[in-house]
């Protein structure tokens, strides 16, 4: 094989330097993380089939119990889904190939919109305020979380930095 054609395979093949790596994320950094992002994904079944909708939250600790709290329209697919969900979040370092996610799993619960001290201590701030007066929660069942990296290169250089 020329050089040419090595060098032609190594790109359309991507050619792994090393092997990734999957670690999970113990409790507390995935609470960590939930407590440091703005948005996320909730999964909900509406219709029979799943919809992934990316939501602003808060992540919300009291008294021994977290939730993920979170403002949207009433009547909406999120509002009117089954109440069993799944919320996401999650880091991504692509120009390393690395990255973290965290996977909320749980019941989905309306909350009465006049608890007056739930809106005041626990505001989740919508970036589109218009109609968000549904306040809903969810209570998990499950927080787990990945992370994914790679192990130190041998060689500081990939072929790609010479090509």
């Amino acid at each position: 094989m020329t050089h040419d054609e090595i060098t032609r395979r190594s790109i359309r093949d991507e050619v792994v330097v090393s092997e990734e790596q999957l670690a999970e994320l113990d409790l507390e950094t995935c609470l960590r993380h939930l407590r440091s992002e703005p948005v996320g994904r909730i999964a909900v079944i509406h219709d029979g089939y799943p919809v992934v909708l990316p939501v602003n939250y808060r992540f919300v600790e009291a008294g021994g119990i977290t939730w993920v709290a979170l403002r949207t329209r009433p009547g909406n697919v999120i509002a009117e889904g089954s109440p069993n969900v799944a919320f996401e979040i999650d880091g991504i370092d692509s120009s390393h190939r690395r990255g973290w996610s965290v996977l909320v799993r749980g019941t989905l619960l309306p909350v009465d919109p006049d608890a007056a001290a739930f809106r005041d201590r626990f505001d989740a701030d919508p970036w589109l305020v218009s109609e968000r007066d549904a306040w809903l929660v969810i209570e998990p069942f499950a927080i787990s979380g990945r992370e994914l990296h790679q192990p130190e290169q041998e060689w500081a250089f990939h072929i790609r930095s010479y090509l």
